[in-house]
């Protein structure tokens, strides 16, 4: 893949960035300030995908009258945030235009046969709702912007995996014809499915829309601006104490998102990593603070931080033919393979075999295969505490440090070993917020 622009930055904007008329504002200034060019990738207004997943919601269980309820205090939100986001009356009249239509196609879409295809798009509205808002705010200061449609060239496959190399192939003749652009506007969470269909990445998708598009044209950095000062050493919703983190590699970042940490969508990592495009985490509510750096060179340092995962489910295979029998942990994983549900952690013996689930859609259905191997036990309410660390396999003392702070909680199940960078531990959810601060103080004394 040859580089487009390699001085080209992608910047990312959530919705609480731009949940607000000031704050949208802001954002623009900001973006304008900033040197060379820039593809921005904006979410939703925030609330609003919440929103129209209820009107979704409603109108799959034929609740007309309530849907119609929540699409009227929907548009009255947005005819509000015009009021104050737009200076001179022939914005205003755009914007007032902007909202009708968006709002006469979520009646259009209520009016007809709803289902699972008008569901999906309806909930990409959100994010060209907000993009246009801001398309026109721009126009309005006379910012030199452009808007470029991400159902332009925003694709998955038939298994929901994007298409990073023809997205590629479709987003640079695009961009060719916006070279005179300063700032180019696009969607997150939106594209095509392998139907052509409207259709998403999932919750927290815009994050991986702005790593795709940073992997697609190389660019020279991937910003994901939120409403905290980069990634935290710890969950600063239950740690009192806790430090922004300068530097990881994109290794202890994956680790990190996957496990728990909130800032950033755990697929986002992947695409950046393939190209090796820096990712920058950065604060709108504090620009001048520095962030976290995710790149290949990452930091020294032995621990770098703790994230944990809630909604897990342990499930302990006991059995007394697991010993000698030849393929058991194949049969065994079969099971999970079967219903599609991934394992997150695995703990052996000679005697039987534990694995953690985050998905208990087929539970009962897994459980009642899985009997055929011997006695199952199954826990529930649990958490995984995650610490990751610079090559923490390889160092010394470190079980001893982790195991020593932890010394009043009860642990189920450890894994080590199988990444350099992480260990993960199985406690009682309701252990969680006790094993997070005792971490802080043991590991970082704080």
């Amino acid at each position: 893949m040859q580089a487009f622009k390699n001085d080209m930055q992608v910047v990312k904007f959530g919705g609480t960035s731009v949940g607000a008329p000031e704050r949208m504002k802001k954002i623009a200034s900001l973006v304008v300030n900033m040197p060379g060019k820039k593809i921005v990738v904006l979410s939703a207004l925030s609330g609003t995908t919440n929103a129209l997943v209820r009107i979704g919601d409603l109108l799959l269980a034929n609740k007309a009258t309530e849907a119609e309820k929540e699409i009227s205090l929907l548009e009255k939100h947005y005819q509000n945030f015009i009021e104050q986001l737009y200076e001179s009356a022939p914005y205003h009249a755009i914007g007032q235009e902007l909202v009708s239509r968006y709002f006469s196609l979520f009646r259009l879409l209520a009016a007809g046969r709803f289902d699972d295809r008008s569901y999906r798009e309806l909930l990409a509205q959100g994010e060209l709702i907000s993009t246009e808002l801001f398309y026109h705010h721009c126009q309005e200061k006379k910012i030199n912007a452009r808007l470029l449609p991400a159902l332009h060239f925003m694709s998955i496959d038939e298994n929901q995996e994007p298409e990073l190399e023809k997205i590629s192939e479709r987003i640079r003749p695009i961009l060719e014809t916006m070279a005179n652009a300063n700032i180019l506007i696009t969607q997150g969470y939106i594209c095509r499915n392998h139907k052509n269909e409207i259709d998403n990445l999932k919750r927290g998708g815009s994050d991986y829309t702005a790593s795709l598009v940073g992997a697609a044209v190389l660019a020279e950095e991937i910003q994901i601006w939120t409403d905290i000062d980069g990634m935290h050493n710890n969950d600063p919703r239950i740690v009192k104490k806790t430090l922004p983190i300068a530097e990881l590699t994109f290794d202890e970042a994956s680790e990190l998102a996957y496990f728990g940490a909130k800032i950033l969508h755990p697929s986002t990592i992947v695409p950046a990593q393939k190209y090796n495009v820096p990712v920058r985490l950065k604060n709108t509510m504090d620009e001048k603070a520095e962030g976290t750096l995710i790149s290949e060179r990452g930091s020294r340092g032995q621990f770098k931080a703790v994230a944990a995962k809630d909604g897990i489910t342990a499930i302990k295979i006991k059995s007394s033919r697991m010993l000698l029998a030849y393929g058991f942990l194949r049969q065994v994983f079969g099971v999970f393979e079967k219903y599609k549900t991934p394992i997150d952690m695995i703990s052996t013996s000679e005697v039987a075999v534990s694995v953690t689930i985050d998905e208990n859609k087929h539970l009962d259905e897994i459980v009642e295969e899985l009997k055929e191997f011997g006695v199952i036990d199954v826990d529930r309410n649990q958490t995984i505490i995650c610490i990751v660390g610079n090559m923490l396999a390889e160092k010394e003392g470190v079980l001893k440090d982790v195991f020593q702070a932890l010394a009043a909680v009860p642990i189920r199940m450890v894994s080590y070993g199988g990444s350099n960078n992480n260990i993960s531990l199985l406690v009682e959810t309701a252990q969680k917020e006790k094993a997070l601060n005792l971490l802080n103080t043991g590991l970082f004394g704080l």
